[in-house]
């Protein structure tokens, strides 16, 4: 069982990732997740943020994600599950669940 609700924070903006050819947005990526998520683990409780790095920023601690990512110090989509990296830039789903079981996800 779980010991909390884990987080998982989208860092992005509306604009493509000039690196990121062919891959889809990041509100695209924040939607796809929630909806991969939720169809893989419906039991399973998670909070899930998207924020806009140009738009969004509502704490020091968006401000500094969104510093690092307009710094080129990551690519955008930033995807975060309880404060740790779990991707950026073209995401993948096998590493968000890796994540995701290791926290106590499983499927039905």
């Amino acid at each position: 069982m779980l010991d909390h609700t884990p987080t998982i924070e989208i860092y992005g903006a509306d604009i493509l990732c000039a690196s990121c050819v062919n891959a889809p947005s990041s509100k695209d990526t924040y939607e796809w997740l929630d909806a991969a998520i939720r169809r893989k683990y419906p039991a399973h409780h998670f909070i899930i943020r998207y924020i806009d790095i140009e738009n969004d920023v509502q704490t020091e601690r968006d401000a500094d994600y969104a510093a690092r990512i307009q710094d080129d110090e990551f690519f955008y989509p930033l995807v975060l599950i309880n404060d740790e990296v779990i991707g950026e830039g073209y995401i993948q789903l096998k590493p968000v669940f890796t994540k995701l079981e290791a926290l106590g996800f499983s499927t039905p």
